[in-house]
């Protein structure tokens, strides 16, 4: 890792990516068995999660296409950011039939935010030490 690379906690964002998309396959696989969900849509953490895992892997294993593979990171967790929001529609009946759908949209609203808001600032990090 450069000293010129944005972290957090000392880690870079190759590294966060991996652990964010870690975290959401767990999430989704939890949620599942926890709640006894028989639907598919509550793996949809765990998709999400697979894709940021894969281009951040890819993103550490092949360096010279880091920008490319990152890109695609923060687009997915955009896209976790954007998903969550689904809950809002609920917002009179919250938690009161899908718990644990209610909490997993929240939880992708929330780190959705925060991930794509560290991705952002990686960027500008990056451009403003070129």
């Amino acid at each position: 890792m450069s000293n010129k690379e944005y972290k957090i906690l000392g880690k870079n964002m190759q590294t966060i990516s991996l652990y964010y998309g870690l975290f959401l396959i767990a999430w989704g696989i939890v949620v599942k068995i926890v709640s006894g969900s028989g639907s598919p849509t509550a793996l949809i953490p765990s998709f999400i999660g697979v894709l940021i895992s894969l281009f951040a892997i890819l993103a550490i294993k092949v360096p010279n296409q880091k920008k490319l593979f990152m890109h695609i990171v923060v687009t997915f967790g955009l896209l976790t950011f954007l998903g969550g929001f689904r809950v809002l529609k609920n917002l009179d009946n919250l938690f009161a039939d899908k718990f644990w759908a209610d909490l997993s949209q929240i939880m992708m609203v929330l780190t959705g935010a925060l991930f794509t808001y560290h991705c952002v600032q990686s960027f500008l990090f990056v451009r403003r030490n070129k």
